[in-house]
């Protein structure tokens, strides 16, 4: 059963979060003081569900604070992004803490670390969760931990269960960390997108029993305690607005963000769209940064503290920018497109209005949001046949003692490197294969099966997900209200602010003149085509493609599905015939790229074939060269959009083309209607370049890349 809380306890525990905040006036937020209290007196789990702002992580500072001058062991915090990290070490540093952290950029510290544990000098450590996954730590870490550990927290919790917007395997881990921690010790979970399916699902795989309720929970002290507040967001005005074309929201960035007060965060859904807000802002006089995932770390951490710093106007980021950056006075956040659900959308408009009485949160819908959406939804689990094939393979190969690479499966199930790691990470957490250095193994004797069920529900969640996210802004209803009934607030209610309730701010459209510039923008820059200088062999291992057999590097008007030239290329292609003004712009691009062409050929097209045959006669002629048939199609094969890996791309090419003609002097141009994989344009120029061309150039109205 619960115990009091004392006057004395009281008193530590403010002060401890006075000296965290440096507000000498700082007082508790609603449930926080109980929270600490469950976990330090009756070393409870407890799980708080709090909107961003609130002090979930005060919470487990202070309550670490309060364990180690009991004498309690060290907390560990579970993490799942570095800037959070970075920002929890300064706060832990304020109240006297000595924090310290693993993670993939400071292996050369880990030994250092890992005696500190041993002679308890370390207070508390951070790690991320594929730190749980990496045997090292689980050897070295876990161990010490395991016996000494006095406070164990799962921060940002939603990540552990599928249900969730943004689970992350990894997470699952925390299971066996329970299972290995002696029973008094203090659990906490903290998350500000949990909803009530998630909630659920996060007790069970904390292994906890049902039926906790709020507040105290019964008589068991290791029962979960929850405590759930009220998500609206007060210091947020919401606006939606549909701009379909890319040009449409550039202009508008343009023209708003100046009058915007302070800094903020303009999220998109790909790097590739990062960058190209970045670009056309700063060009605009606006001081700007991409931000991605995909970023050197030291150019992240460097891109943070100058939106810290208010150096910069705005931080254009991908969802890498998300759970635990802190920025107290951020005053806006701009989704230059739509996410695939409400909660992930609640997550990111978080980041705004913590420290300030007004931000700003406008949402710019764009045509292209249900594309990239549907992109990522159905990077799901793969099916059932392809997980049986890949555990098969697993199974042939342990049984010989030697293992796969994730690269050698790939030569044997048609998926793209990064859904079968996540495959086999997930296959790795539920026991049914495991990692040995590079290669993978099955588990022998595993019982795993494949949750066919379970995995189709999750992906008709996401479905309902986006089928909501579509209708914020559009259903009439209130959008902050939007927000925490997806959220499952108890107590949801309208906001007298949004441009739903009060009316649209920004409603008017963005300068005709300024559209055009934008849309130029976004025509300028051909993409290069680096030079693929590797290709799988038949076996999928990878090889140096021979010198006499390279293309050069080559040209690409547009990617797929960009605002630029990519909706003259799509109307051209289905017409059968690509403007002039496309032609124009692909010999343009041939010649700010230095090519001295002699010869134009193409690649046989099964879509697009008399298209493509257009083309590159327009080409030829506005070059002022011959157009040659030089390449034909000899075998008909899957459209290479369906090929998902490298092995299989090439499989798919390999014997497909021959060469009915010889190559001419000089300089050849390939010509093809789009690159995928890019080892279509590289397999068949390395037959024109065994037939005798000199040199090849490929040239493709489009790229996937």
């Amino acid at each position: 059963m619960a115990t009091t809380i004392t006057p004395d306890f009281e008193a530590q525990t403010l002060a401890r979060l006075q000296t965290l905040t440096g507000n000498p006036a700082a007082g508790f937020r609603d449930g926080q003081l109980e929270a600490i209290h469950d976990l330090v007196a009756d070393r409870a789990r407890v799980l708080c569900v709090q909107r961003t702002g609130w002090g979930k992580s005060g919470v487990y500072f202070v309550a670490t604070s309060l364990l180690r001058a009991q004498g309690a062991g060290p907390t560990l915090i579970v993490s799942p992004l570095l800037a959070l990290m970075r920002n929890q070490i300064a706060g832990a540093e304020r109240l006297g803490l000595r924090a310290r952290t693993i993670n993939s950029t400071n292996r050369d510290d880990w030994d250092e670390i890992r005696a500190g544990l041993a002679g308890d000098s370390v207070d508390l450590l951070l790690i991320s969760p594929e730190r749980l996954n990496n045997p090292r730590f689980r050897d070295e870490m876990l161990p010490l931990f395991a016996s000494s550990v006095g406070l164990l927290v799962i921060d940002e919790a939603h990540c552990i269960s599928d249900w969730g917007h943004d689970f992350r395997p990894d997470y699952r881990r925390v299971k066996d960390m329970l299972s290995a921690l002696p029973p008094q010790v203090a659990v906490l979970g903290t998350t500000a997108t949990a909803n009530d399916r998630v909630v659920s699902d996060v007790l069970e795989q904390l292994g906890v029993g049902v039926g906790a309720g709020e507040g105290a929970a019964g008589n068991d002290a290791e029962a979960l305690r929850s405590y759930r507040g009220p998500l609206g967001r007060s210091s947020l005005r919401l606006e939606t607005l549909e701009l379909p074309r890319p040009a449409e929201r550039l202009a508008w960035l343009v023209e708003r963000l100046p009058q915007l007060p302070g800094s903020g965060i303009v999220y998109t859904l790909t790097k590739r769209d990062a960058e190209q807000v970045a670009s056309f802002l700063v060009a605009n006089g606006i001081s700007a940064l991409a931000y991605s995932g995909e970023q050197e770390t030291e150019r992240r951490i460097e891109a943070e503290e100058r939106l810290l710093r208010n150096e910069v106007k705005a931080l254009v980021a991908t969802s890498a920018l998300g759970m635990g950056y802190d920025k107290a006075d951020l005053e806006f956040v701009v989704h230059y497109q739509a996410p695939g659900s409400v909660v992930s959308y609640y997550q990111q408009v978080g980041r705004a209005g913590r420290g300030v009485e007004s931000a700003e949160v406008v949402l710019l819908r764009g045509s292209e949001d249900r594309r990239i959406q549907d992109f990522f939804i159905e990077q799901a689990f793969p099916a059932r046949e392809k997980v049986e094939a890949v555990l098969e393979e697993l199974r042939v190969a342990s049984a010989s003692g030697s293992g796969r690479t994730s690269r050698e499966l790939m030569a044997v199930v048609n998926l793209g490197a990064g859904r079968i790691e996540a495959m086999l990470k997930i296959l790795d957490v539920e026991g049914a294969v495991m990692r040995d250095g590079t290669r993978w193994r099955a588990v022998e004797g595993s019982e795993w099966t494949y949750d066919g069920d379970r995995y189709a529900q999750i992906t008709a969640l996401r479905r309902e997900e986006q089928a909501a996210m579509a209708a914020f802004g559009v259903d009439g209803r209130c959008l902050m209200r939007v927000l925490q009934e997806e959220l499952d607030d108890p107590a949801p209610a309208d906001c007298g602010r949004c441009s739903v309730c009060a009316g649209p701010r920004y409603a008017a459209p963005p300068s005709a003149a300024l559209v055009e510039q934008a849309q130029r923008h976004l025509r300028s820059r051909p993409i290069v085509l680096e030079q693929r200088k590797m290709a799988p062999d038949p076996g999928g291992t990878m090889r140096k493609i021979p010198v006499d057999a390279l293309v050069e590097p080559g040209w690409a008007l547009a990617r797929f599905g960009d605002g630029g030239w990519w909706p003259a290329i799509e109307r051209g292609l289905n017409a059968g015939q690509v403007d002039d003004e496309v032609v124009a712009g692909l010999v343009e691009a041939l010649k700010r790229g230095g090519a001295r062409p002699a010869w134009v050929t193409s690649v046989p097209s099964a879509a697009h074939g008399a298209a493509v045959d257009r083309l590159s006669e327009a080409v030829a002629q506005q070059l002022g060269v011959p157009c040659l048939r030089l390449l034909e199609r000899c075998d008909a094969r899957p459209p290479q959009r369906e090929m998902a890996n490298a092995a299989q791309q090439a499989a798919n090419v390999r014997g497909a083309f021959a060469v009915v003609g010889q190559p001419p002097a000089g300089v050849g141009v390939l010509v093809d209607d789009r690159r995928l994989s890019g080892f279509t344009l590289a397999m068949t120029g390395g037959q024109l370049r065994r037939a005798g061309a000199e040199a090849v150039v490929p040239l493709t109205l489009a790229t996937l890349g």
